[in-house]
């Protein structure tokens, strides 16, 4: 006796392909690692930390912003970094006018040293390591 084999229904087909697309979708997203991932001045290759910027194009009393960093030099021969994301909603700052550092979003000023001087920033600029050598500041 023959058995017969009946085609699987339009619902079934369209549940079965929705789930093999969310299951694809979680393995990608899991795969995806959203840790942030330690930083490091020192190249793949074991040389030298390439050089921010020099000494001399930061200003004693102001400061520079760079690709991801603020460096800033508020006394003579001390230089700091700072993250260029504003706590308070992510922006990244644009400008250092009159010894402030500028979130052009929603107003937000900071100190050379990263404090906060007018809100509505709650934090201060999250700190970078950078050192000098010779002529040169690098992260570190």
């Amino acid at each position: 006796m023959p058995v017969e084999v009946t085609p699987p229904s339009r619902r079934t087909v369209l549940a079965c392909a929705g789930l093999g697309i969310a299951a694809t979708t979680l393995t990608a997203c899991s795969a995806y690692d959203d840790q942030p991932q330690p930083e490091s001045a020192a190249p793949s290759d074991g040389g030298a930390p390439a050089a921010l910027a020099a000494t001399a194009d930061v200003p004693v009393g102001s400061g520079v912003i760079l690709d991801d960093v603020v460096l800033t030099q508020p006394t003579a021969g001390v230089f700091k970094g700072f993250s260029k994301r504003c706590p308070h909603a992510g922006c990244s700052v644009s400008e250092i006018t009159d010894g402030n550092i500028v979130c052009p979003c929603h107003g937000s000023r900071f100190d050379l040293d990263g404090a906060v001087v007018n809100g509505p920033a709650a934090s201060a600029l999250s700190p970078k390591a950078v050192t000098v050598q010779g002529d040169s500041i690098v992260e570190g």
